[in-house]
């Protein structure tokens, strides 16, 4: 019987190493090419990373509006709901005990109601802003921290936005009688340190907070935006903030 010819051990061993170099040889260019093909912020032009941001911060804007200028978009948002002040808090407390909690609620309800009619009526200067932003505010941005997109609108919105919400706020507040109640005591209690300056008017007060829950509502959307570029559903977006991933 004539016996079988086995292939030679050198011959198996150089296939082995045929393959694992074809292997390596595909792994070296797959990499190379997704080095290639992988955009860094550095790689953005200017007119790219401006869309980019612009597109993301007015996307975030509208949402927050959308969001919060609504009915209870302020009252049941666990981070942007307006409580009392501090010193009337304290108070409310002792109101609570002696069957006053329904005052109470009452107030914390028209504060909220009041921030959530106000809203909606910046949504044109939020937008403006944007529109507005240089090229150095979107460079600053992509590479800021969590509160780089707070930052930019607090510096270019606060003042104007505060001018267009304090009388909406007003309106809805001043018929409250625990409201007037509070600002006649805290007015004289600020005069000597007892209450905080921006606490000792009511109307004042919930309009502050009402823009510190805008700007960190936007924030939150910005997250979302630089977390999954993808799901954003924008080419832009998913280009400017996949570079920075």
């Amino acid at each position: 019987m004539a016996s079988r010819k086995l292939p030679s051990q050198s011959g198996a061993t150089r296939r082995v190493f045929h393959q694992a170099g074809l292997g390596a040889l595909a792994a070296l260019w797959l990499g190379t090419w997704r080095q290639a093909h992988a955009l860094t912020l550095a790689d953005l032009s200017n007119a790219d990373a401006s869309a980019g941001v612009k597109a993301a911060l007015e996307k975030g804007a509208l949402a927050a509006v959308g969001l919060l200028g609504r009915p209870d978009g302020f009252l049941n948002h666990p981070q942007a709901r307006i409580p009392l002040p501090g010193f009337l808090d304290d108070a409310a407390k002792l109101m609570r005990t002696f069957g006053q909690g329904q005052r109470v609620d009452e107030l914390v309800t028209r504060m909220n109601r009041a921030a959530e009619a106000a809203v909606p009526m910046g949504q044109a200067v939020l937008v403006n802003a944007v529109k507005q932003m240089t090229v150095g505010d979107a460079k600053r941005i992509l590479t800021g921290g969590d509160t780089s997109v707070t930052d930019f609108f607090a510096s270019r919105t606060r003042e104007p936005l505060g001018q267009r919400f304090l009388p909406i706020v007003t309106q809805a507040t001043e018929k409250v009688a625990l409201a007037q109640a509070y600002n006649e005591f805290a007015g004289r209690a600020a005069r000597y340190g007892l209450v905080k300056g921006e606490d000792a008017n009511l109307q004042q007060y919930v309009t502050g907070k009402t823009l510190d829950g805008l700007y960190l509502v936007i924030g939150e959307e910005e997250k979302k935006i630089r977390q999954d570029p993808v799901g954003a559903g924008s080419q832009i977006l998913q280009k400017v903030f996949g570079a920075i991933r």
